[in-house]
């Protein structure tokens, strides 16, 4: 599931709590956690972070930030992630297709548009950024402060994204079994979703 060894639960005492702590939470370990098994202080710090920009902002702004944030990153583990997030929130899968896809169906209004178009520009290349794009998003009636917190969702999404694909780790399998196939196809821009193991074959039986 990635580039590097990851190690087991018995690790270290805070690896042993972070994948206890996950698998209480998914159901199972999500492979996102054991790319962090060597340094589980980096995932309490980013969890910090993300509480701390999430904590400014609705959820709906926070969840579209990072999917075109996402999405310019090409992870489809994020991509997945956060439109199952904005599934259980109320998109339906047409919705939410539309608005990966960026057609004019797309449930947004303008201003989210605006703030998503500004999200990639920021994951793409920050230095594209210009005074006129802050002024855009205050036409839509952000203030300085929510341009910060759109601008941090979208630059601290880079530092996740990134590395979970520069170490490998694919999307977990459960995607394959919670998402319509259609809305998992929009979704996955990049790394492909883990396939479950094949059962081995019993000793003493032909193959």
């Amino acid at each position: 599931m990635a580039f590097i060894h990851t190690p087991n639960a018995s690790a270290s005492e805070k690896t042993t709590s972070m994948y206890a702590s996950a698998e209480a939470n998914y159901g199972y370990l999500p492979n996102m956690y054991r790319a962090f098994g060597h340094r589980p202080e980096v995932m309490e710090c980013w969890a910090a972070l993300l509480a701390s920009i999430r904590g400014h902002m609705s959820l709906r702004r926070y969840e579209l930030v990072t999917l075109a944030a996402a999405k310019e990153l090409k992870s489809s583990y994020c991509m997945l992630a956060h439109g199952s997030v904005l599934l259980r929130e109320g998109f339906t899968s047409d919705g939410l297709t539309a608005v990966v896809n960026e057609t004019e169906k797309a449930p947004i209004d303008a201003g989210e548009r605006a703030i998503m178009a500004f999200a990639a520009k920021v994951a793409h290349d920050a230095t594209s950024v210009t005074q006129q794009d802050i002024d855009g998003l205050k036409k839509h009636g952000l203030s300085d402060a929510e341009v910060f917190d759109v601008t941090a969702a979208a630059a601290a999404r880079c530092f996740f994204s990134k590395m979970l694909d520069a170490l490998g780790a694919a999307p977990d399998h459960a995607y394959l079994e919670r998402l319509e196939p259609k809305v998992r196809k929009a979704l996955s821009v990049g790394r492909e979703v883990e396939r479950p193991l094949a059962p081995s074959p019993s000793r003493g039986t032909s193959q």
